[in-house]
């Protein structure tokens, strides 16, 4: 029998399930060197939060085959490490969505009707009514920021409580939101009308710090404040001030940017905050259902199975991968610039690609591009096995294809996306040259960069004198530029300016390139 080594605890029932198949060693409280000591004697390994997997520890591990994360993050498992050894990693990104949801609407409920000030009052000897007075949500309209599993979940909820919701998430088109039962909104109008705001987004370079202090005073003064995702989401400081200033009626948090939260925090003076210790998940049935959908999954892979739920990327062969990585992480990046160059949601994409090289595995190829555009549209993380399940559950329409090289492009490989919205069509194209990721082009328009680094995309009316009017902005503003590429079509007509920065632009600096002449958009990327 395989032997698996449990290092925190788990529910009994999926203690139970392991043992059927495996020989299980319970060891908690593991240390790093300890870990290391003890894991190169097992083929099965089972974590949570607390033990960290490092490359260290899989170079030890000679028989380890998987690595099971008893629930949704797997931030404290080095991936890649894992990959290069050929070790799968799985997690349960489910099992604890309906106790985060329930968990939510507890929040929001608690906040808005004051129960945990109305008891600490009566415990201290206090028949506080007036002071406690809430109000109803009957009626109210609740903002959530992201239609993932949870968010979806709440939807479902609050609409039983006689909720009018609507929902912002950038990779859920409008006719996908209708089908939740829910409103699609822009960002602004979301934050502008909304009674309450929950946000359900992962972490991600793109959503961190995402509502700061712009944001929040876009809210009316008498909304409420939800987050039980990620803690990094928004801005701390910020929401503490607005509701010491009676600017935001109330917050109700479960997360927090540092855990456990100092005892310093500035949302501990706020009278009108509800605070948990991160606790959304943590109910017995969360914890029952995590811990048989991990077991299940690290007995399958033990077993030759294919699991429900794997997290790293596929086992290549060495010439594989020496070949079609690169290709992967180009169209991953392609992915990525039109996620960051904004727009409405997606309807569609397909893939094109041509040469050899860059059609070995073709379906790779298009679920490597879906990373790169869902990376912070869901709550699991996005990886190449569940990202095109991912995008068919917000209603995008994928293809892939081989494509015979054209005449027109020129290039001995070519990956080509073909990305569709309500309202327009994209097409980026990108190569490997000098064994670089290469963007070669946007929109039609024909140019030649690595794709790597801090970007400034930029569409204009050509006229004279506008490139030298934006080198003025940046020279003036400290930014240095390290290359610049200009595509056009037509002398006079619409064209695309890319610089490569050293530097981000301030929203202000930002704001004065938009303010020159000709200048119709203008997009920070970073890839």
């Amino acid at each position: 029998m395989p032997r698996i080594l449990v290092t925190e605890s788990i529910a009994q029932e999926g203690l139970q399930l392991l043992r059927q198949e495996a020989e299980v060693d319970v060891q908690t409280g593991l240390v790093p060197s300890a870990l290391a000591s003890a894991v190169g004697s097992y083929e099965g390994l089972i974590i949570r939060s607390k033990t960290r997997v490092t490359e260290e520890v899989f170079s030890v591990a000679s028989r380890l085959i998987v690595v099971g994360r008893a629930g949704t993050g797997v931030d404290n498992v080095d991936l890649d490490a894992a990959t290069r050894r050929g070790i799968v990693v799985v997690n349960a990104p489910y099992g604890n969505t309906v106790s985060v949801a329930e968990h939510t609407l507890g929040m929001l409920l608690a906040l808005v009707r004051h129960i945990p000030r109305a008891d600490s009052a009566l415990r201290r000897g206090c028949w506080e009514k007036q002071c406690c007075q809430g109000v109803q949500v009957r009626g109210k309209g609740l903002g959530l920021v992201g239609l993932g599993r949870v968010g979806t979940a709440v939807a479902r909820r609050a609409r039983g409580l006689e909720m009018e919701v609507i929902a912002y998430d950038p990779f859920v088109t409008p006719d996908r939101a209708v089908q939740f039962g829910v409103q699609w909104v822009s960002w602004e109008e979301l934050l502008r009308t909304s009674d309450f705001v929950s946000l359900h987004l992962p972490e991600s370079e793109h959503t961190r710090g995402m509502l700061g202090r712009r944001d929040l005073a876009l809210m009316k003064s008498s909304a409420y404040l939800i987050n039980c995702a990620r803690g990094s989401l928004l801005d701390e400081q910020a929401l503490a001030e607005a509701l010491l200033e009676g600017r935001l009626a109330g917050a109700a948090l479960d997360v927090f940017a540092e855990e456990p939260l100092p005892s310093d925090h500035p949302l501990l003076r706020c009278d009108n905050a509800v605070l948990t210790p991160h606790l959304a998940g943590s109910t017995a049935e969360a914890q029952r259902d995590t811990a048989v959908e991990v077991a299940q999954q690290v007995l399958d892979v033990l077993a030759g199975r294919i699991p429900r739920y794997p997290v790293n990327a596929p086992s290549l062969s060495a010439d594989e991968l020496e070949q079609l990585g690169p290709y992967l992480d180009l169209a991953q990046r392609l992915g990525s610039l039109h996620a960051q160059l904004g727009g409405n949601p997606l309807e569609a994409l397909e893939v094109a690609c041509a040469g050899e090289v860059a059609t070995q595995r073709v379906t790779l190829i298009l679920s490597a591009a879906l990373v790169g555009l869902l990376a912070g549209a869901s709550e699991e993380p996005v990886n190449w096995i569940n990202a095109q399940m991912v995008a068919q559950e917000r209603g995008i329409a994928i293809a892939a294809r081989h494509e015979p090289l054209r005449s027109t492009a020129g290039w001995a490989n070519l990956i080509e996306l073909r990305l569709r919205t309500d309202s327009q069509e994209r097409v980026l194209a990108g190569t490997i040259l000098r064994a670089e990721p290469h963007i070669v082009q946007i929109d039609g328009h024909w140019l030649d960069f690595v794709a790597g680094g801090l970007l400034l995309v930029s569409q204009h009316i050509e006229q004279p004198g506008i490139l030298g009017r934006m080198g003025t902005v940046l020279g003036n503003a400290g930014v240095n530029i390290h290359f610049v590429q200009v595509g056009r079509q037509q002398r006079g007509g619409p064209g695309l300016l890319v610089l490569g920065l050293d530097d981000p632009l301030t929203p202000e600096v930002l704001a004065q390139v938009l303010a020159l002449p000709s200048i119709r958009s203008a997009r920070m990327v970073r890839l």
